[in-house]
């Protein structure tokens, strides 16, 4: 029998990441059938509804996990909502109508990745709810089937009305990596009412790799400049996560992303915000001179934001790390294409005047490979060996490292890859600086306990 033990910064068994981001790992090694199909019956557990979405991104594996997935389901006696390929906030917002949901994804990791995310009640699970569908067993009903039903979302519509506003028409390049935003995002910007290019828009068939983040985007840059474009949007495979090119063809950092985002937010009247931990305290500085609040702080992950959110009843936010906008309104899950509508539609003005108030404060974002069994005891060192270096340390999270307004470190361990992350922030060449010494200081720690 599948069993995993569960730990609040990441779980792992045998090498399948177990958080509230979902299940993943490399299918065909650390993630099988036998797997997905005990995660899907566990899950199964939690449905009140009797009725689940799932949809799938565009993987080489997909196909075969979501066909297990709907078998479990059904075996449970679940009625399965078949989305077919469709961008993970599509089905969130799906999931809204349905009460649950299965995406068959692992986001922006390696193609030979893949995984589960899982809705309850238009949101991700919380991590009480993640802990007991893992005790329990499958939940199957012999001679009880549930049935399946081919379905497609309104989504892009939702977003349309929301993004709508009186801008001067812009021209905007999409590139989908040829994943679960194809037609969505076209479909999209085309209700918006914008002049749109496209490449990597045939799903399956991409240039590139999965994750915009660390791509160069080369061909999505040469679209916007040949073409003398706006903005560029490159999405993951799963359109959870966007990075904005420039109209001069240079990829935005994702604070200031999700900066844009807000900024945007706070224009049509939003004033009560959530961030995670990791993000750039430009976006709360800019908040507050926008006569906003950031009424809390979240862990890190989209699940932790939207948790916050809704105990604080705030209307929008979302984690810099990841320009991961979530507006509860619309859908509580980062949201690539709700965040790549929000900035097309955002005056220049205020463009040019956010990212001048970004440019202030540089982000580092790294990673140290790590076993994963050796993350705790990682984690466990540092709080005494960045205690010199700072005035407040902060341990709910992985270790955040406060050295004053402006500058902190954080070193968590990784949801979704078998890393430790290493976040840095400060003004000018000082960041830089912080964190060639925070990562010498992890490197050492991780090096003297493996």
């Amino acid at each position: 029998m599948l069993h995993a033990k569960i730990n609040k910064t990441y779980n792992c068994f045998f090498g399948v990441k177990i958080s509230i981001s979902g299940v993943r790992g490399v299918y065909g090694q650390d993630l099988n059938l036998h797997a997905v199909n005990r995660f899907a019956g566990q899950f199964a557990g939690l449905i009140k509804s009797s009725k689940c979405v799932v949809a799938r991104d565009t993987r080489p594996s997909s196909t075969i996990i979501a066909q297990t997935v709907i078998a479990s389901l059904m075996a449970a006696g679940i009625d399965v909502y078949n989305l077919g390929i469709a961008p993970t906030p599509a089905a969130f917002r799906e999931a809204r109508k349905y009460g649950s949901g299965i995406i068959v994804t692992a986001s922006h990791n390696p193609l030979e990745w893949n995984g589960l995310k899982f809705i309850i009640d238009g949101r991700g699970l919380f991590e009480h709810e993640l802990e007991g569908m893992l005790k329990t067993t499958s939940n199957q009903h012999p001679g009880n089937f549930g049935n399946e039903l081919q379905i497609s979302s309104n989504y892009p519509d939702v977003v349309a009305e929301m993004a709508k506003s009186d801008t001067a028409v812009v021209k905007v390049g999409i590139d989908a990596a040829g994943g679960a935003a194809c037609g969505y995002a076209e479909y999209l910007f085309k209700k918006l009412g914008h002049k749109y290019y496209t490449i990597n828009g045939i799903a399956g068939i991409s240039s590139r790799g999965p994750d915009p983040t660390t791509d160069e985007l080369a061909d999505l840059r040469a679209l916007v400049t040949a073409n003398k474009l706006d903005y560029g949007f490159g999405l993951d495979l799963d359109a959870d996560r966007v990075v904005v090119v420039n109209s001069e063809g240079k990829k935005l950092n994702p604070d200031a992303t999700l900066l844009l985002c807000v900024a945007r937010a706070l224009k049509i009247g939003l004033k009560k915000f959530v961030t995670s931990i990791d993000t750039s305290v430009a976006i709360e500085k800019y908040i507050h001179k926008s006569n906003g609040k950031v009424v809390a702080y979240s862990k890190v992950g989209e699940a932790n934001v939207v948790s916050k959110m809704l105990d604080v009843n705030a209307e929008a936010g979302g984690e810099g790390s990841s320009a991961g906008f979530v507006m509860p309104q619309v859908n509580m899950c980062r949201d690539g294409l709700l965040a790549a509508a929000t900035i097309s539609t955002l005056d220049k003005k205020t463009v040019d005047e956010c990212l001048k108030f970004a440019s202030q404060f540089v982000q580092i974002r790294s990673k140290i490979v790590a076993n994963p069994s050796l993350h705790n005891a990682i984690i466990e060192k540092l709080p005494d060996v960045f205690k010199s270096d700072s005035y407040s340390i902060l341990t709910e999270d992985g270790v955040k490292a406060i050295m004053d307004e402006d500058s902190w470190i954080l070193i968590r361990p990784s949801n979704t890859e078998h890393v430790i992350r290493i976040s840095v922030e400060s003004r000018g060449e000082r960041a830089q600086v912080i964190y060639k010494k925070a990562r010498e200081k992890v490197q050492t720690v991780y090096d003297q306990i493996k």
